[in-house]
Parts: structure tokens; C-alpha cells; sequence
């Protein structure tokens, strides 16, 4: 489905009408994938639009550029405003949010010093990523059989464009086998994540997710649910996971800013649990959406509004 346009786009220091916002095809990032950026949601709440965790999510748009020696030229503090000016001129009360920061037009070799750094930030109505019944329901997933990156070939913990080929591997490989989505190995054959999402799985009310150094994007819905996990009593081990503890699971569940807190219901056509979201997932789950949608007490400052 075509994006629904909207009025405006943040586009190097001004906003600009939708259509506008462009590119020259000879850009540094359409030949190398050098680009860097974040997805966010806002949610309407009854105090008005709520970002998500905005300062956190553009802090690491920071630390992704710095991987790759790039300096953006704005402060934090400019991009921030930056986003909620391109929130409050779209009447954006929920939805999704895209800063990206890339090498721009100059030079067409590898090297992308020579080429400027240009920063664009976009806005999108988008609903549940992996579909509204999965969020009850559940998803079908498979092992990919495209592994994650290996350490010292590409940094996992930089959210760089380039980085999603292999995400997007990860995810035609499972569409074109009659699945919604893949999880992939690090290189040594243990859980990593899957295409877009950060993995978690239950088994005897213990939880497990894959360490930072199993190759996965560190993220931030990752975090909010460990603390949220943290609050409902329940252990949370941050180890290595072996392939076929995806089989043994009573639970699993995906986490991402696309796709919230969606339940997985079976790995390689193999059940997990009952084949819909599990107790303690559901319980991660009214959590999460009681933060976001601005109905329990926002004790960790998550919520950054928008004023109109």
C-alpha cells in the first residue's frame, strides 16, 4: 500500500511540502547504503500526542551516525524540536515517525567523506505492523536461513540502512514460504532477532533474550519491556539462546517501535504454547499499551508531548 501523503517533511533545517523533500539519484546512500536512522511512535492520549521514548530514540540516530564517523550537522536538542514541529504541522495525533540522517550528493566513490550530511525527518499514519489480529492471535515465523552479521563485518548496534539488506533477506525468505516473518541466528547458530524486532521467549515464567552481542539492534521497546517485566515481578536473563529453545518455549514475542508487542505462535510450523499470545505475554502487553497510551502513571518520563 502507497504511503498517504502528508503536508510537510523536515528537510535540512525547514519544513517542506511532502512533495519536495527529495534526493539526487547520484547520493551517496543510494549506491551505499550509507544512511542512519529511527523509527518512532506517537500515540494519542487523552493529555494530547505522546512520543515514545523521543530523546532515547534520537540519542542512538546519534551513536549510529558516530559508528560510521559521521557528524550530524544539528544538536540533539534542534533534532528533537525538530521532530515535534514535524508532528504538530502534519495534525499527526497517532502514528509513526522517520528521522534518517545520509550521505548526500558529491563524490561517487566509496569514501563518504567528501559527500555532505543531510538529515530529513517524515511522518506516516501506519497501523499495527504485523496486523491487528496478530496482536492476540499471534504470528507464524521461521528460521531464517540468512544468519546476522558477524562482529567486525557490520556494526549490529548501528540502525544504518545498509544494515537492512540483510533484514530484508530475512523477511522475502519468510513471505515467500507462507510466513510473517523470520527470526535470524548470529553466526554461531543462536537466536539473534528477527527481521525489524528484538526476541524474547518464555519458559517456566522465566523470560530470555538474546545479549547485545548476539549481533542485535539494542532496542529501545527491548528496554522499555525488561523494566516493564522488572515491575511484574518476573526474571529476565539476557543470555545466549540456543536454536531449539525457539521450539520449547511457552512463550514467545516479538518487541520493536513497528511492531509494539506482538505474540508469536509457532517457529517452523512447530506450535508455541497454545498457538496464541500466552498469559505473561499478554500481561507485557497491557503494560506496554497503558504507557503509551498515556493510562497509568508515566514514572520513567517515556512520554515526551507534542503541543499544538
Amino acid at each position: 500500500m502507497a504511503l498517504k501523503k502528508m503536508e510537510s517533511i523536515w528537510f535540512n533545517g525547514r519544513l517542506v511540502p511532502w512533495d519536495e523533500a527529495n534526493i539526487h539519484v547520484l547520493s551517496h546512500v543510494v549506491h551505499y547504503g550509507s544512511s542512519f536512522f529511527e523509527g518512532i511512535r506517537c500515540y494519542e492520549t487523552s493529555q494530547g500526542t505522546a512520543i515514545f521514548r523521543l530523546t532515547p530514540h534520537m540519542r542512538r540516530l546519534y551513536d549510529s551516525a558516530r559508528i560510521y564517523r559521521t557528524e550530524i550537522p544539528y544538536s540533539l536538542e534542534t533534532l528533537v524540536a525538530a521532530v515535534k514541529a514535524t508532528v504538530r504541522a502534519n495534525g499527526l495525533r497517532s502514528g509513526y515517525i522517520r528521522p534518517v540522517v545520509y550521505r548526500g550528493y558529491g563524490e561517487i566513490g566509496v569514501n563518504p567523506m567528501p559527500n555532505p550530511v543531510e538529515v530529513a525527518i517524515a511522518t506516516i499514519e501506519w497501523g499495527k505492523y504485523l496486523g491487528v489480529e496478530a496482536m492476540e492471535q499471534g504470528v507464524d515465523v521461521c528460521v531464517s536461513s540468512w544468519n546476522r552479521f558477524a562482529p567486525n563485518t557490520i556494526p549490529a548496534l548501528a540502525k544504518a540502512g545498509g544494515n537492512y539488506l540483510n533484514s530484508q533477506l530475512v523477511k522475502l525468505e519468510a513471505l515467500a514460504n507462507g510466513y510473517a516473518e523470520g527470526i535470524a541466528l548470529d553466526t554461531n547458530g543462536n537466536v539473534s532477532e528477527g527481521s525489524g524486532e528484538n526476541l524474547f521467549l518464555v519458559r517456566d515464567g522465566v523470560v530470555y533474550t538474546p545479549p547485545v552481542g548476539a549481533s542485535i539492534l539494542n532496542g529501545i521497546t527491548r528496554d522499555t519491556v525488561i523494566t516493564l517485566l522488572g515491575e511484574l515481578g518476573v526474571t529476565v536473563r539476557e543470555q545466549i539462546i540456543p536454536r531449539e529453545m525457539l521450539y520449547l518455549a511457552d512463550e514467545l514475542f516479538f518487541t520493536g517501535t513497528a511492531a509494539e508487542v506482538t505474540p508469536v505462535r509457532s517457529v517452523d510450523r512447530i506450535t508455541v504454547g497454545a498457538g496464541r499470545r500466552g498469559p505473561l505475554t499478554g500481561d507485557v502487553q497491557a503494560a506496554f499499551f497503558a504507557v503509551v497510551q498515556g493510562e497509568r502513571e508515566d514514572r520513567y518520563g517515556w512520554l515526551e508531548y507534542v503541543e499544538r
